[in-house]
C-alpha cells in the first residue's frame, strides 16, 4: 500500500512541477512564433498516460514487484553495502548501466516494443513527451532487466527505488528542443541534443542514444550518434498509431495487434523477435513467390 500511496503522491507533487515547467516551455514557444511545439489535446493524452503508468506502477510494486526484489536479492550474492553516499553512487551507476541494455532490449524484441511504442508515437518533442507512457509497462515485464540484476548484486531496496526515481526524473528534462549543446556535459550525460536524435525516426535516427542519464554506454557499446551526424529529424514511429489522441489506444493497440498476430500466423517467435520482423519475413514470402511464379511462366513459355 505504502508504494501505491507514493505512486500518487509522485503523481500529485512531482506531476504538479512537471506542469509548470511544461507551461513555461509552451508560453516560451508561443513568445517565439513557435505554435506547433505543443497541441494541447496532445498534452492531455501525455499527462493521462503518464498519470495512468505511474498509478499501475505504484500497484504493481505493491503487488508483486517489491516481493520479487526481496526474493532475488535473498538468494543472490546479498552485498548489501552500509548505505552511504559511496554506495549510493555505485548503486545509481549500476543501475544507469543496466537500464541501458534494458531500454535497448525494449527496442529490439517486439513483446516489449509493444509497450515503448506509445513513448515514441508523437510527432511532436516537447517536456510533454516525457510522460508519454504507457501502463502496460509494469504488468508486462519491461522492468524486469532493470531491478533483477540489482537485486541479484544485492543492494537496498528503498535506496534503488530512490535512485531509479531520479533516474527517471532526470529523463523529463531532456525531452525539449529548447535547449542546445551543453558544451564537455555533451561528453559523458545524456542531454537534449542525444535525446532528440533517440526520438526521431529516419534510418540514421532508428535505435540510437538509449542511454538514462549517461551517455557514456552508448559511446562504449557503439549506438551513439550525435545530432550533427543523424541529419534533419523527425519524431515519431514508422507505425503511428490510427487514434493519437486516445490514451488508452496509444497504450494498448500495438500490444493488442502483436498478440492478434501470433494467433493469425501460429508463430510464437513473432513476440520475441525485432518488431518489424514479421513485415520483413511476409515480404521475403512474398518475393519468394513472385520468383517462383515468373520462374514457372518462363518454363512454360520454353516448352511450348
Amino acid at each position: 500500500m505504502e508504494e501505491v500511496l507514493h505512486a500518487i503522491l509522485f503523481v500529485i507533487i512531482g506531476g504538479g512541477f512537471f506542469v509548470s515547467l511544461m507551461i513555461f516551455e509552451a508560453y516560451y514557444c508561443y513568445k517565439k512564433g513557435e505554435t506547433d511545439v505543443y497541441d494541447f489535446k496532445e498534452t492531455v493524452v501525455n499527462l493521462t498516460t503518464g498519470a495512468m503508468y505511474k498509478i499501475t506502477d505504484g500497484i504493481c510494486i505493491a503487488l508483486y514487484i517489491g516481493a520479487f526484489y526481496d526474493l532475488v536479492s535473498s538468494i543472490g550474492f546479498q552485498w548489501f553495502p552500509e548505505v552511504t553516499l559511496v554506495t549510493l553512487l555505485i548503486t545509481f551507476i549500476a543501475l544507469d548501466f543496466f537500464q541501458y541494455f534494458n531500454h535497448r532490449i525494449t527496442h529490439k524484441v517486439r513483446w516489449l516494443w509493444t509497450v515503448h511504442h506509445s513513448h515514441h508515437s508523437s510527432d511532436r518533442f516537447n517536456l510533454s513527451t516525457a510522460l508519454r507512457q504507457n501502463l502496460l509497462f509494469p504488468i508486462t515485464g519491461g522492468w524486469l532487466l532493470w531491478w533483477l540484476p540489482i537485486a541479484l548484486i544485492g543492494y537496498d531496496k528503498f535506496s534503488v527505488i530512490i535512485m531509479m526515481e531520479i533516474i527517471t526524473a532526470y529523463q523529463f528534462f531532456i525531452h525539449t528542443t529548447k535547449i542546445n549543446k551543453l558544451g564537455p556535459f555533451e561528453q559523458i550525460f545524456n542531454t537534449p541534443s542525444h535525446h532528440r536524435v533517440h526520438h526521431g525516426k529516419n534510418p540514421k535516427q532508428i535505435d540510437r542514444n538509449f542511454g538514462a542519464v549517461f551517455i557514456i554506454w552508448d559511446k562504449l557499446f557503439g549506438t551513439f550518434r550525435s545530432e550533427e551526424d543523424a541529419g534533419k529529424i523527425v519524431y515519431g514511429v514508422t507505425t503511428p498509431p490510427a487514434k493519437p489522441l486516445n490514451p488508452l489506444y496509444i497504450q494498448l493497440h500495438e500490444f493488442f495487434l502483436m498478440l492478434k498476430e501470433t494467433w493469425q500466423y501460429k508463430d510464437i517467435r513473432i513476440l520475441f523477435m525485432g518488431p518489424d520482423w514479421l513485415e520483413r519475413r511476409l515480404a521475403k514470402t512474398v518475393e519468394k513467390r513472385s520468383e517462383h511464379e515468373i520462374a514457372e511462366a518462363c518454363n512454360n513459355t520454353s516448352t511450348q
